[in-house]
């Protein structure tokens, strides 16, 4: 049975990963996780409709503590607390495009992230909590530029 936590975004979408599969990681979440993941998908679907309504592709949203590690992922991200997602929209344009039209959306967010000219990472805050809004690139592993931009 597909568990959805908003209209078009479900769990499953949310917590696979073939990282997990492969190694035998456990990626469920706690109760507090699932919270922020509907609240994460109530986000997405504001930005979903920002784009036109196209398809969004889930690549990565939650992962537990041992598959980020096992993904090399930052101590402190906010896929560790259910509070990011990376995606794309290839129906709506490139991945610059759909990151500037994220960031222009009337959503909380604390990061949105062009990253490797490949994803769009959104990080949303939690309910109630101070929107960042801050807007980078990264083409390289560890050197974030502010802005969303190509960078070469």
């Amino acid at each position: 049975m597909v568990r959805m936590l908003s209209a078009n975004f479900s769990l499953d979408e949310f917590i696979f990963s073939q990282t997990a599969a492969r190694s035998g990681i456990d990626n469920t979440p706690d109760a507090a996780t699932l919270r922020n993941l509907r609240h994460l998908a109530e986000q997405l679907e504001i930005v979903r409709d920002a784009l036109g309504k196209v398809p969004i592709l889930v690549s990565s949203g939650y992962r537990s503590p041992a598959l980020n590690r096992a993904v090399k992922g930052s101590k402190n991200s906010a896929h560790l607390s259910g509070l990011a997602v990376d995606f794309t929209a290839p129906r709506f344009g490139t991945v610059l495009q759909t990151a500037k039209a994220v960031a222009a959306c009337p959503i909380a967010y604390d990061q949105v992230i062009y990253e490797f000219g490949r994803w769009v990472h959104l990080g949303v805050t939690p309910p109630g909590a101070v929107a960042q809004r801050e807007q980078l690139s990264i083409l390289v592993a560890g050197q974030y530029i502010g802005g969303l931009r190509n960078v070469a």
